[in-house]
């Protein structure tokens, strides 16, 4: 009792202790892991010749796994005998999937730009699905337009994807037929109001700096020595 009452723990613990002839140490729960239910699954993929990771994940994916890409790839690296081969080697068995934001960014830079690796990710990108390919081929007709100021092609360029029945490209297109005039002279003319954005944001800025601290007066000398 008195070594329950000064550890603070149960009286039927010390005794059970007490009467073990070591310590009993405790041994650490086994955790269910999200991907364990579809081991099987992917232990009979990966002794087929399936041992790409992406490909592995995206039918994970259609058999109703919900967790992110990272956790499979870690944990078949850690399981499978040749991920532990590969990983020892220092060597990705399938490269991390683009992110939307990754492959944006590839689509919209100029080709020329692109480094060897970024060349070679588009080059995948575009190769994943005929979609895809045509997707990138209008993103960077558009482009053309912009940076050499044909406007005059963009009629053609919208039958394009209107042909293309992309989905996601149909609202862009719905919103340059709702002010086209002024989409075709962004396209065609070197003129544009950058420099009266530039000053509206300088306005909008010095205004929110001094918000609720001075009146008028102040705002408009701030405002003119700005300019």
């Amino acid at each position: 009792m008195a070594i329950a009452s000064q550890v603070g723990i149960g009286h039927a613990t010390v005794s059970r202790w007490l009467r073990s002839e070591a310590f009993p140490e405790q041994q650490p729960r086994q955790r269910m892991m999200a991907l364990d239910p579809h081991l099987p699954f992917l232990r009979e993929r990966w002794e087929a010749g399936c041992h790409n990771i992406a490909q592995l994940y995206r039918e994970l994916v259609a058999r109703g796994y919900t967790h992110s890409y990272h956790s499979v790839h870690e944990q078949l690296v850690r399981l499978l005998p040749e991920g532990k081969k590969n990983a020892a080697k220092g060597c990705d068995l399938s490269p991390t999937p683009l992110s939307s934001r990754q492959a944006t960014f590839l689509f919209l830079r100029r080709p020329e730009q692109l480094e060897a690796d970024e060349h070679e990710a588009l080059l995948t990108l575009r190769h994943l699905h005929p979609e895809i390919d045509l997707a990138y081929d209008l993103v960077e007709q558009f482009a053309r337009m912009l940076r050499t100021r044909t406007g005059e092609q963009l009629d053609d360029w919208l039958e394009k994807v209107r042909a293309s029945q992309i989905r996601e490209f149909q609202g862009f297109v719905a919103g340059i037929e709702r002010d086209k005039a002024a989409v075709v002279a962004g396209l065609t003319l070197p003129q544009n109001n950058g420099v009266v954005e530039g000053n509206v944001n300088k306005l909008k800025l010095i205004k929110r700096m001094m918000y609720g601290r001075a009146r008028f007066p102040l705002l408009r000398q701030r405002v003119l020595h700005a300019v």
